[in-house]
C-alpha cells in the first residue's frame, strides 16, 4: 500500500485550540484543520458560540473540526450548523449508527476516534475490523486508550498496527516535533493516506499553544514528506 509520490503531503490538524492568536498561528505556519473541544470536562473545552467565533477567522480551505464525546444527535447537528464548513470527531463509545444520524446521514464529514491501548495490549486491537465498522467516516483517528477521553499526551506503540489498512488514518496520541517524522515514516506504507492531529505537543499549557512550537511541528512533518518523496 506504499503511496505514489503525488501523495506525500501529509495533512495537518492543529487540536484543542481556545484562543484567536493560537488559531491566527496554525494558519500562518500552514495547518491544514483546526479543532475546537465540545466536550465540557475537557481543559480544552470551547462552546459552540466561542468554536463558531474563532472558526470565523479561519481562510477558505482550513477545515474546523468539532469534537465531541457522547453528544447527543441533535446536539452535534446544531453545533455543525453552528459552525460553516466544519466536520465532526467522535471521541466517546458513538456507534457507526449514532455517528451516521448525527451527521444528518451524510451531509457533514466525520472522523471516528480509535482508542488503541498502551504498551504490549496494543497488539489486541482489532483496527481492520474497527476500519470497516466505521467505513463511512472520512478517516479513522488512532489515539491512545487512557482513563476518559483523549489521548492525555500518550504515545502507543505504533509498530503494533496492521501493516496494511484500507483506510484514511489519521495519527494522534503524543505527537511533538520530535517525533511526528517516525510515526510518518512508520505508518504513511500502511493505510492510504496518513494525516497527523496535534494538542498537547505544542503546547505551553493545556488550552495554550505555542507558535513557535506550531511551526516546529509543521517543519518536522514536512522534513518527514520530503525524506518519503526521494
Amino acid at each position: 500500500m506504499t503511496p505514489s509520490s503525488a501523495t506525500f503531503r501529509t495533512r495537518i490538524k492543529i487540536c484543542g485550540l481556545t484562543r484567536e492568536q493560537d488559531v491566527d498561528a496554525a494558519v500562518d505556519a500552514g495547518a491544514d484543520a483546526v479543532g475546537f473541544v465540545l466536550y465540557a470536562k475537557s481543559p480544552r473545552a470551547v462552546t459552540v458560540e466561542r468554536a463558531a467565533e474563532l472558526a470565523g477567522r479561519l481562510p477558505p480551505f482550513v477545515v474546523p473540526v468539532l469534537l465531541f464525546v457522547n453528544e447527543a444527535p441533535d446536539q452535534v447537528q446544531a453545533a455543525l450548523a453552528a459552525v460553516p464548513g466544519s466536520m465532526a470527531q467522535f471521541h466517546g463509545d458513538e456507534t457507526p449508527e449514532l455517528c451516521g444520524q448525527s451527521t444528518a446521514e451524510g451531509r457533514h464529514r466525520w472522523l471516528r476516534a480509535a482508542r488503541i491501548p498502551l504498551g504490549a495490549a496494543g497488539a489486541g486491537f482489532d483496527l481492520l475490523n474497527y476500519a470497516a465498522s466505521y467505513s463511512q467516516a472520512s478517516a479513522i483517528l488512532l489515539d491512545a486508550h487512557v482513563d476518559g477521553y483523549g489521548g492525555a499526551g500518550k504515545v502507543f506503540d505504533w509498530s503494533l498496527l496492521p501493516t496494511a489498512v484500507d483506510a484514511h488514518l489519521v495519527l494522534s496520541g503524543g505527537l511533538a516535533p520530535a517525533n511526528v517524522g517516525d510515526g510518518i515514516a512508520l505508518l504513511r506504507p500502511r493505510c492510504r493516506s496518513l494525516s497527523v492531529d496535534v494538542s498537547s505537543g505544542v503546547e505551553t499549557a493545556k488550552g495554550i499553544k505555542d507558535g513557535d512550537k506550531i511551526r516546529e511541528f509543521v517543519a518536522a512533518v514536512r522534513a518527514a514528506d520530503a525524506l518519503l518523496a526521494r
